[in-house]
């Protein structure tokens, strides 16, 4: 018996070695914390001794070394037989034991995790949502793949599979239970490929993205397609949520369409003080910024309305078109004034910056996708990153008005609606 013990310990030994303590350590905590990882596609002995060797790691924190005990009611016991699971294999271990004196076995929680299956395909997919490619999957997982030698190709399988479990759950999720305040629409493209997405704030100021499309290009039928695919999963598209959008002609056909002049509709004010500033000479271009963003700075409809007034007069004298581009706009860019929203929620509102910033993790995440195979690839990445990205998502800024703001939209059709307190 101390033959086997001494055994075991030069394993471990071996194992933090191998990976270092603190991150033996980490590994522990994770096992025991999230579960079973970074088990699959190992070999079996390699991974027996891995499994050994955590549960030694933890009875070792627990009770400390041999030389030092730091809890005397703790004694180590010998070892006996027990069975893990390795990836999806179950396979035979010897178990170390521990005892409470006086009230007798202690369970490992280690070892009670590592006897559900593996989750092995599930980290590997956060592992890549966070930038790590396939390729250099050995030099980034040092707490498995590059002590045990995962083979690309191996991981590669193992993404699929949990990338399309991720893209069937994202596009089959019910929405019956999201009652949206304001629905921000625009497009990313990824793979030559225009996916259209919708990212949703509920009454409460929780967001969720809610769908994608994916089309050649941004028009209108492709936008009346998502919105066709969101109903069938429940969400409830009327005429009192605020949307919010960039110049796109297509998806604002298709609100019109649907809604006619009961839209509301905030066009971004960043994408047309862009498309302003594009119309004019390099030395106006700053000048037309500050005058749009002065404007819209203001809390009542009629001064916003004023100052805009003033700035279409300004741009007819130095460019006659981009003046029509602000007419184009000029009562959308207004909405958030005419609903008397409060400035924090209203400068969230004005802008589609909430859904720019989610493009910016789903271009994050996907940076190493550098060959997209087909259209199934590009959904199933963007499936898995969007539900990665929805996690660090934060309520919307001002979302204490929102309650308020839905007492002016009554106010605005004339009738009430009960939602913020069905959501409440």
């Amino acid at each position: 018996m101390k033959v086997e013990t001494k055994n075991r310990k030069k394993a471990m030994r071996g194992f933090k070695q191998m990976t270092g303590t603190d991150v033996a350590k980490e590994s522990v905590y994770r096992i025991m914390v999230e579960g079973k990882r970074a088990m699959d596609e190992l070999f079996c002995d390699m991974g027996r001794m891995l499994a050994e060797s955590v549960m030694l790691i933890e009875r070792e924190e627990l009770a400390g070394p041999d030389y030092y005990p730091t809890n005397h009611r703790l004694q180590k016991w010998s070892h006996e037989e027990g069975s893990v699971y390795l990836g999806d294999q179950k396979v035979k271990i010897s178990r170390p034991r521990l005892r409470y004196a006086g009230l007798g076995e202690v369970q490992l929680k280690s070892y009670e995790t590592m006897r559900s299956r593996g989750q092995f395909s599930q980290e590997m997919l956060e592992k890549m949502m966070r930038g790590a490619s396939t390729q250099k999957y050995k030099e980034t997982i040092l707490d498995a793949a590059h002590a045990f030698g995962v083979s690309p190709s191996s991981i590669s399988k193992k993404v699929v599979e949990a990338s399309a479990v991720k893209l069937h759950e994202f596009q089959n999720r019910s929405l019956a239970d999201f009652i949206p305040f304001v629905i921000f629409l625009d497009t990313v493209h990824e793979g030559g490929e225009a996916f259209i997405n919708a990212l949703g704030a509920n009454v409460l100021g929780d967001k969720m993205p809610l769908g994608f499309w994916q089309g050649s290009s941004e028009n209108h039928a492709i936008c009346e397609e998502l919105f066709k695919k969101l109903e069938s999963r429940g969400l409830k598209l009327s005429n009192r949520i605020i949307f919010v959008t960039d110049g796109g002609s297509g998806i604002i056909k298709a609100l019109k369409d649907r809604f006619g002049k009961k839209l509301l509709h905030q066009r971004c004010v960043i994408h047309k003080s862009r498309n302003l500033q594009k119309h004019l000479a390099e030395r106006y271009r700053k000048e037309v910024h500050r005058l749009l963003m002065n404007a819209l700075e203001q809390n009542s409809y009629e001064d916003a309305r004023g100052m805009l007034k003033d700035l279409e007069k300004w741009l007819r004298s130095k460019n006659e078109s981009a003046a029509d581009s602000l007419l184009e706009a000029f009562e959308e860019l207004l909405t958030m004034h005419r609903l008397k929203v409060p400035k924090s929620l209203r400068k969230t509102l004005m802008t589609t910056n909430p859904i720019e910033s989610m493009f910016s993790l789903i271009r994050h995440c996907s940076r190493n996708v550098k060959r997209p195979r087909d259209s199934k690839m590009l959904q199933r990445w963007l499936a898995s990153a969007l539900l990665y990205c929805e996690k660090q998502f934060n309520r919307l800024t001002g979302y204490k008005e929102i309650e308020q703001v839905i007492k002016n939209i009554d106010l605005e059709f004339a009738g009430p609606i009960e939602i913020f307190e069905k959501a409440a």
